[in-house]
């Protein structure tokens, strides 16, 4: 089974100042947090991180806040898809040239692929101007509508993306999930995307998941990682029956932007979400940390 990345990996966010202006000096906090918690390593300028939200200079400057951050500290994948192929692969060259770990794209999605062939090509000629860096497809059909089998993906995808490394997949599909995990022996790293679902790749055997919520509750993630691996099946369940309320509650506040005010109740304040993201406002921001506060989150989500 290939491991390259494994444990729980944080979807970062981008921060930005009251203005909505990138502030990439709060990411050295963001990174000295996600190491105190355990996390092994991170995923830039995603869906958490609203990359596609992002002008291209504002993703390369927080591509390399990042890089920079966590040399020497963990991994680094940056997510480069575009609408245009052609952005794409500037920012791949670019995050390739700054030293990252990875590069990972999602696909077009104004125009989109009409076929599993075409979304290969879209991908291959991505990935070549990430040179040498190992590249991940990011599946993600809830917001890109790609609907594509992800095993005839890997299959085209073997001979035509010459640093194909895996997929982040998230889907709810684990079957699918399951039938990647063990195409071509385990030759692909494929991680899970669904945090409230972790104790269910780990079944199928993923090696590490990239999440939003890893952010602020890698510990709790963490202990189901370690109570699976112990055989304590039990008390995995338990564990991820917590993520899922902690997770039902943040949906409450529309998903992302509760997400990102997490930040800010835990002292790293990351500032707003872009449009047409709505930001918490300052009584949502205190209800979502009452509700926070009524299932017990900050003493089952924090410890470490």
């Amino acid at each position: 089974m290939n491991s390259r990345f494994s444990g729980i990996l944080a979807a970062v966010f981008s921060p930005m100042d009251e203005n909505g202006k990138v502030n990439t000096g709060v990411v050295p906090a963001i990174v000295d947090s996600l190491v105190a918690d355990g996390v092994s390593g991170i995923y830039v300028c995603g869906s958490t991180g609203e990359g596609p939200l992002l002008a291209r200079e504002e993703r390369m400057e927080v591509a390399e806040a990042y890089t920079k951050a966590c040399k020497d500290k963990m991994p680094v994948i940056v997510q480069v898809g575009h609408d245009s192929i052609a952005e794409a692969k500037v920012l791949a060259e670019h995050a390739a040239g700054l030293g990252a770990d990875a590069v990972a794209a999602v696909p077009p999605t104004y125009f989109k692929c009409p076929s599993v062939e075409n979304l290969v090509d879209c991908m291959a000629e991505i990935s070549e101007a990430a040179g040498d860096a190992p590249f991940y497809y990011y599946h993600v059909p809830a917001l890109t509508d790609g609907v594509f089998s992800m095993v005839d993906f890997l299959r085209l995808g073997e001979g035509k993306i010459r640093n194909l490394e895996g997929i982040k997949y998230s889907a709810l599909t684990v079957f699918e999930c399951q039938e990647c995990l063990n195409y071509a022996e385990g030759k692909y790293n494929i991680l899970f995307g669904c945090d409230e679902m972790l104790l269910s790749g780990l079944v199928v055997g993923v090696p590490g998941a990239v999440g939003s919520t890893f952010n602020f509750a890698a510990p709790l993630y963490n202990k189901i990682m370690d109570a699976y691996k112990a055989g304590d099946l039990e008390r995995a369940r338990e564990l991820q029956l917590l993520s899922v309320k902690m997770v039902n509650t943040l949906f409450k506040y529309r998903g992302q932007p509760a997400f990102k005010a997490m930040m800010g109740i835990l002292g790293v304040d990351c500032g707003p979400n872009r449009l047409p993201l709505k930001s918490l406002d300052s009584d949502e921001v205190a209800a979502l940390k009452k509700d926070l506060e009524d299932i017990g989150f900050f003493d089952w989500g924090r410890t470490r």
